[in-house]
């Protein structure tokens, strides 16, 4: 079974001092899952994980994420923003986008960030907007269907990402002409993989299609970036990925492809955002209202804007009711939110414990992709993010959003100058903190 790792007496402290819905990450379980990838890369001397901002754009998770040695992974300016605010520098950062607008690669270019173009055409674009570096990655697309195990984990030819094989050789030889003298090679096949075969798998495509480029360009290749795509089981009954075994196949690839081509010298990068962080968070959320009508439901204070993977993709998302870890599961429960969507759901006929009003409910596996993709549909503000700390304290670490910070963008209009008597309060000039 999935335990949280949170107890029920420290989750009760928590939220007396900070009112649900937050999101609430582990420290002491971030930096562990840091130092076991480290370890398990340690044989490759120059292993870099740089880790995908937009899993969890968080500057306090990124500051502990810096103190284990990790950079960051951008996709847009305000990612590039935010990891240099926090402290990272030069190619501590990795700049991966696609369909760029202009401001973004000059943002990139300035901080000194590692480029990772997406496409052959984007060659003469950054050129244009703001030169091109000497170090460059490029993002490689075999097409087709990847398979592992005889089975399709992924059909990277539907994927809009990433240059064809002939391609990249044009791309090199381009990019050689115009001044790069390193590069970098990059892919992304298949996504939230729970087989150890994946990464060895893929770092094999790519080591051999290094060795290829470097036949016939004459390329420097110093770095293979493997991206992300290495998954965490969302489901009691999912295998888990061990690193370690992954690692050690990450290295038979390099022992027998790279080493003998005479590039052994090649620095491992990695872009892991889901494994780094997504068991290390939980949406945490209290029974408001319970409902008997065709099912039994029970509606949470937390709906899809404050984690939509259930509602868009039809995600599972194991949830434990906190005091009631060894309750029977002899319930029935459509567990759902306050949105006027139907798919405004957590779980569908999930077996739980009886729900009373007023319980907590830990809904597992949120750190990555959970906060970070909250929106504002029915006027709902997002939530709170909350870092246990490895002392066992928790610290707040993003304010919930006020009514201020939903009309904020309004402020030039002058359309809450008049508001009628007893209601200017909720309206502020500036964004105003909440007092816990």
């Amino acid at each position: 079974m999935k335990q949280p790792f949170v107890n029920h007496e420290q989750l009760c402290a928590i939220t007396a001092q900070y009112p649900t819905p937050f999101h609430l990450y582990d420290e002491k379980g971030i930096r562990q899952t840091a130092r076991d990838l480290y370890k398990a890369f340690s044989w490759n001397k120059g292993f870099k994980e740089y880790f995908a901002v937009k899993a969890t754009p968080n500057p306090a998770i990124l500051k502990i994420l810096r103190e284990e040695g990790c950079g960051t992974d951008c996709s847009s300016l305000t990612e590039l923003m935010l990891s240099d605010a926090v402290g990272f520098q030069g190619e501590e950062m990795m700049f991966s986008s696609n369909v760029t607008p202009r401001e973004d690669y000059q943002l990139a270019k300035k901080l000194g960030a590692i480029i990772n173009l997406d496409d052959i055409t984007h060659i003469e674009f950054l050129e244009d907007v703001a030169g091109i570096p000497e170090t460059i990655c490029c993002r490689y697309n075999p097409g087709g269907s990847f398979t592992l195990n005889n089975s399709i984990m992924d059909t990277p030819g539907e994927a809009k990402y990433g240059f064809t094989r002939e391609q990249l050789t044009q791309g090199f030889k381009k990019l050689m002409q115009k001044g790069v003298k390193t590069f970098g090679l990059h892919a992304f096949l298949a996504s939230n993989t729970t087989e150890n075969g994946y990464y060895p798998a893929l770092a094999k495509i790519l080591f051999e299609t290094a060795v290829e480029l470097q036949r016939e360009t004459g390329a420097h290749i110093a770095f293979i970036n493997l991206s992300g795509g290495v998954g965490i089981p969302y489901r009691p009954d999912q295998p888990r990925n061990d690193i370690f075994v992954i690692g050690e196949g990450v290295r038979k690839a390099f022992e027998e492809v790279l080493v003998p081509a005479g590039m052994g010298d090649i620095r491992i990068f990695t872009e892991l955002g889901r494994f780094m962080l997504a068991e290390n968070g939980a949406l945490i959320a209290k029974a408001i209202h319970e409902k008997h009508t065709h099912k039994e439901y029970i509606g949470l204070d937390a709906c899809a804007a404050n984690l939509m993977r259930p509602a868009m993709y039809g995600a599972y998302h194991h949830i434990t009711v906190m005091g009631k870890e060894h309750a029977p599961c002899d319930r029935k429960y459509d567990v759902t939110g306050g949105l006027c969507e139907n798919n405004d759901k957590f779980a569908i006929d999930r077996m739980l414990p009886k729900i009373e009003l007023g319980d907590l409910l830990y809904i597992h596996d949120t750190g990555a992709h959970g906060f970070s993709m909250g929106y504002n549909y029915n006027g709902k503000l997002r939530s709170a993010e909350v870092l246990l700390k490895e002392d066992g304290t928790a610290e707040l670490i993003r304010r919930a959003e006020t009514p201020a910070d939903y009309f904020a963008t309004f402020d030039f209009t002058g359309l809450f100058k008049d508001l009628p008597k007893g209601k200017k309060e909720f309206i502020f000039d500036e964004p105003q903190p909440v007092k816990y």
